[in-house]
């Protein structure tokens, strides 16, 4: 059996998602079947969408999304109809080595879980599959995704917040506490403020961080920052900012974080690193890009750079703990959406995403 559910199709890239009918396949071993209430518009999808990065049409987008089980297939006791859940694009196997030693996220099984499957999660009419992006395709009126790429929420907190929870969030607060284990009583700049990088500065705040310099080159970020945590901020528009940092700081950061994605700006992350600091880069970088880097100050100032793929997450712990945050004051999550959309009005949404004035946009996709 399967159900007829609503989704908006990239069927050529660069190009428009376009409105379809697709028919959603039933859940399987290990499957949860969601349906979604809210979507968040990511970067990534905005990529897929303007030919940026390669993509293989026809493909649903969205993987940051929050929704209710629906149906869930054999073995997967956790989760039952009913249950508020968060998705996750790190779905991982639990057995692989890097998963046993905590770094879920690089776990060799990822792709396997995501895609590999007797029967296509989504086919459009004629019968010809869809491919649902990292296994969830959240820009649909339901889901089907493994269990390990889900996490269940209380259901006190508001489902367009939530639904940036999985990446967004997620990525930013964990880079921060998990790939660069920032301390108290560190310096870190924030390099591109979108909802990664609002993250990051809230992570920075809450690890005790004495400076917090937020650095963008629009103006209206920029005075969101302070309410976000940061010190400082720089207008990248005018001026230099490694220069702009080393000014604030004397001797650079011990942290610099990339959320642009670009080579120029994770270049700039590590000219602007005090000598033994570490910049971490969280945004996807093009392989056509190279990252300048002065080889001398690697070996003689000890500089590191490194990357981090969805914050180094254990989003089945974190995603709650952030939730937690958020209760007690301590995050602004609310704040991280901006501006709002639903399936119809999709494109629209992503051209206000790609303008670089908003934070985040979510797509409101069904009822709660």
């Amino acid at each position: 059996m399967s159900t007829r559910i609503t989704a908006a199709v990239l069927n050529t890239a660069p190009g428009p998602l376009e409105l379809e009918e697709l028919a959603i396949d039933d859940p399987g071993p290990d499957e949860v079947l969601v349906k979604v209430a809210y979507a968040g518009l990511c970067h990534s999808d905005l990529h897929e969408i303007d030919g940026t990065f390669d993509t293989q049409p026809p493909i649903v987008l969205g993987h940051e999304a929050v929704g209710r089980v629906v149906a869930a297939g054999p073995g997967v006791p956790e989760f039952a109809p009913g249950d508020t859940v968060v998705t996750c694009l790190s779905v991982h196997c639990g057995t692989c080595e890097y998963c046993v030693t905590g770094r879920q996220t690089l776990c060799v099984n990822r792709s396997r879980l995501q895609q590999d499957r007797p029967r296509p999660r989504l086919t459009k009419g004629d019968g010809r599959p869809v491919r649902p992006t990292a296994g969830i395709g959240a820009f649909a009126e339901m889901i089907l995704v493994h269990k390990n790429a889900l996490v269940a929420i209380p259901d006190d907190i508001r489902p367009e917040t939530a639904s940036v929870l999985g990446c967004a969030v997620t990525t930013g607060m964990g880079a921060v506490l998990h790939s660069a284990s920032v301390h108290a009583g560190d310096s870190v700049a924030v390099i591109g403020l979108g909802g990664v990088g609002f993250s990051a500065v809230q992570a920075a705040q809450l690890a005790g961080a004495a400076q917090i310099i937020g650095i963008d080159v629009v103006p209206g970020k920029l005075e969101r920052a302070v309410r976000f945590g940061a010190t400082h901020v720089v207008d990248a528009s005018k001026g230099d900012p490694v220069s702009a940092v080393r000014a604030i700081t004397g001797t650079g950061v011990h942290h610099a974080f990339e959320a642009v994605g670009s080579g120029t700006t994770a270049g700039q992350a590590f000219a602007m690193l005090r000598p033994g600091g570490t910049a971490t880069v969280m945004g996807m970088i093009p392989d056509s890009q190279p990252v300048p880097l002065r080889g001398a100050e690697l070996f003689l100032q000890e500089k590191r750079i490194q990357g981090s793929f969805m914050g180094s997450n254990h989003f089945k712990v974190d995603v709650p703990l952030y939730v937690h945050f958020n209760r007690m004051g301590l995050l602004h999550l609310d704040d991280l959406v901006t501006a709002r959309c639903d399936l119809a009005t999709i494109n629209e949404g992503f051209k206000a995403l790609a303008s670089g004035r908003e934070i985040r946009v979510v797509a409101r996709v069904g009822e709660v």
